[in-house]
């Protein structure tokens, strides 16, 4: 009786894991959650330092470029023939066979390669495209190299730069420089000409005082100069400034004034006091006759007395005291060339 079972598959060699070359046994593979598990977390690179930046891009440029140019030239290189053993060469099926291919295939151009433009355009900018430049590669070494030499074209701007501020600072250092030391050379020349000017206004004063002023006597010698000390004077030093002369000398009044005394004073002889217009008192002693009495105007240069050896003397002298307002006693040679008086 006929059997209506089906008849046994054969097993599967996925099944099995036999495909007839071996024995093997293949295991399922079967994914889990640890093997399809993303890799998480962030990849830090670290930033190098210590190179300028001009010449790191640069560097980094130039070896893009170059690498840029040998993938244009593998581009551009003929292709290359490979050997097949003959045995798996003529299992291959014939390439003019081929859906797709056969067409792009012709009996006389077996050996020749089918196109030798570049297969894209891709990165290729329309300016590019516009000069002429099909290769992607070799675009892409001009602009690096257009970049490389910009950025070095921009260090060579800023040395240039930098070097021209240098040499301006310095040029403006110098010209500070100059410039004080000019102004240095006005400043002291300024003084020199304020103390000439000074020295010359002084010397006009004294000789304008001078001619208003006058010496006590003439025709004498400096015997005693005020402070001198000695027993010969009762206070133990000589108060006053001694002119000796030749008795009768003329006595003149040094300044104009008002004769406040004029009469014998013991150790000073025949004394009189004349009052200038300022206070100061002048004393004229040891004189051996007087012209003017209490109360009178005199003028400069007008004669009040002679000399002689009147009071406590050893010879004939005009004895000449100046004494202050207060009634100090001052040295009468320092005050007379105050007066622009040369004694």
């Amino acid at each position: 009786m006929a059997s209506n079972k089906p008849a046994p598959e054969a097993p599967s060699p996925f099944a099995t894991g036999n495909f007839g070359d071996s024995d093997r046994t293949w295991e399922e593979w079967n994914p889990t959650e640890e093997s399809i598990r993303p890799v998480r977390g962030r990849h830090r690179v670290a930033k190098q330092r210590g190179l300028a930046r001009s010449s790191t891009v640069l560097g980094v440029g130039v070896i893009a470029a170059v690498g840029a140019g040998g993938m244009a030239t593998a581009q551009s290189k003929p292709p290359v023939s490979i050997s097949l053993p003959d045995s798996l060469a003529a299992s291959l099926p014939d390439a003019k066979s081929l859906p797709g291919v056969g067409s792009f295939l012709s009996d006389d151009e077996d050996k020749k390669p089918v196109a030798t433009a570049p297969l894209t355009s891709a990165g290729i900018t329309d300016a590019e495209a516009e000069q002429g430049t099909t290769d992607p590669g070799e675009a892409l070494r001009a602009r690096i190299l257009q970049q490389a030499e910009q950025q070095q074209a921009s260090a060579d701007a800023e040395a240039k730069a930098a070097e021209e501020k240098a040499a301006a600072e310095k040029a403006a250092a110098e010209a500070k420089k100059q410039q004080d030391k000019a102004e240095a050379k006005a400043a002291a020349e300024k003084k020199k000409a304020e103390e000439a000017a000074k020295k010359k206004a002084e010397a006009e004063r004294l000789a304008k005082l001078a001619a208003s002023y006058a010496l006590p006597t003439s025709s004498y010698s400096i015997t005693s100069t005020y402070g001198q000390s000695g027993t010969m004077w009762s206070s133990g030093h000589h108060t006053g400034l001694d002119f000796a002369a030749q008795s009768g000398t003329p006595v003149k009044a040094v300044h104009s004034g008002t004769v406040k005394s004029a009469g014998y004073s013991g150790a000073y002889g025949y004394r009189t006091v004349l009052v200038l217009d300022d206070g100061t008192e002048i004393w004229y002693c040891h004189q051996s006759s007087m012209n003017v009495s209490a109360g009178q105007k005199v003028s400069t240069g007008d004669t009040i007395g002679r000399v002689g050896a009147t009071g406590n003397v050893t010879g004939a002298h005009l004895h000449l005291e100046v004494r202050t307002p207060g009634g100090s006693a001052i040295d009468p040679m320092s005050w007379l060339r105050s007066k622009g008086l040369t004694v």
